[in-house]
């Protein structure tokens, strides 16, 4: 839910920085990149390059060049760590352990575990609450969107590209807004779909609007920080305040408020800026990892609350 939004703003800060970071700009490390390159990435020593790369690699789309990269990031950590320097960061990132062609293993565990935990909990979903619930399409819907967007996450943490970056953050955005969607469904829907109707319209504009600018225009950090803010914060505040009104008539409600007050403490942990543990765990990776039983817990609310709603007179105003 809003937790994303921080995740996402504070990801889109340390992207801003990406074309300069303190390890990327050294001239042993540049040297070194443009060394290997010359010496492996072209002629015959290419062609014998590309016949021992594991298969696996290839299909992942790892180059020459991405090796070469690869390669002298550990020899720049070395040389800085014997002097006894702080671990930099390349190009706005710190230095993983690549195991097999998993970039950066933990975040990608932990973005795959969030899916199966999405998936998990649709089909349980889907499985006790009838399809007469008015909530029903709309929960489905958000959980689908959490799919997709727990995938492209799996694959950006596999393989960091221009594209995947950008699905990844596209994929995020489009969770936050469907969350605002489902908060607008269950707080004003049910009595006025009209209403619901037209504001879906409003965050679909939003949404294209926001995808195309960042993808024909210009890819604005900024501009997708500050965007990515402001939807949380409506989320956030949307969210709380309607649980807070209904605390005492729903039961089931504290659910969502616990949701709500976790998902903004864990992001914090995105603040715990250090050189991943190991060479894997780092702060990001760990902030994946606790918002899988927050996932569950949502989703459990979501489950209650669908079959609170098929007997109560609320019921009767269903959706277009």
């Amino acid at each position: 839910m809003a937790g994303r939004a921080v995740q996402l703003a504070l990801l889109a800060a340390a992207a801003a920085l990406a074309s300069g970071s303190q390890g990327d700009r050294e001239p042993v490390y540049r040297d070194c990149v443009l060394r290997c390159e010359e010496r492996n990435c072209s002629g015959g020593a290419l062609r014998h390059f590309r016949s021992r790369q594991p298969i696996y690699m290839s299909l992942a789309g790892w180059t020459c060049r991405d090796d070469c990269k690869y390669e002298c990031m550990w020899h720049t950590v070395r040389l800085y760590l014997q002097e006894g320097h702080r671990v930099p960061q390349f190009h706005g990132k710190w230095p993983f352990s690549r195991f097999l062609f998993f970039q950066e293993p933990a975040s990608a565990m932990a973005s795959f575990l969030n899916g199966m935990a999405s998936l998990m909990m649709l089909c349980r979903y889907r499985t006790s609450v009838p399809a007469s619930s008015p909530m029903y399409h709309t929960c489905v819907a958000f959980a689908w969107v959490s799919l997709n967007a727990w995938f492209w996450s799996t694959v950006f943490h596999t393989r960091d590209t221009d594209l995947t970056e950008k699905m990844d953050y596209f994929c995020a955005s489009t969770v936050i807004l469907h969350s605002i969607y489902l908060c607008c469904v269950r707080t004003v829907g049910l009595r006025h779909p009209a209403v619901v109707s037209t504001f879906r319209a409003l965050l679909l504009l939003l949404l294209t609007a926001h995808v195309s600018y960042l993808s024909l225009v210009h890819f604005d950090y900024g501009y997708n920080l500050a965007a990515n803010v402001v939807i949380g914060v409506v989320n956030t505040v949307w969210w709380l305040a309607w649980c807070l009104w209904n605390r005492r008539r729903l039961p089931h409600v504290h659910k969502c408020m616990a949701v709500v007050l976790l998902l903004q403490g864990l992001s914090l942990l995105e603040l715990l800026d250090f050189p991943p543990l190991l060479w894997v765990l780092d702060a990001h990776a760990m902030w994946h990892i606790s918002t899988v039983p927050v996932q569950v817990l949502f989703f459990s609310f979501l489950e209650e609350d669908s079959l609170y709603l098929l007997k109560e007179p609320e019921a009767k105003f269903k959706l277009d």
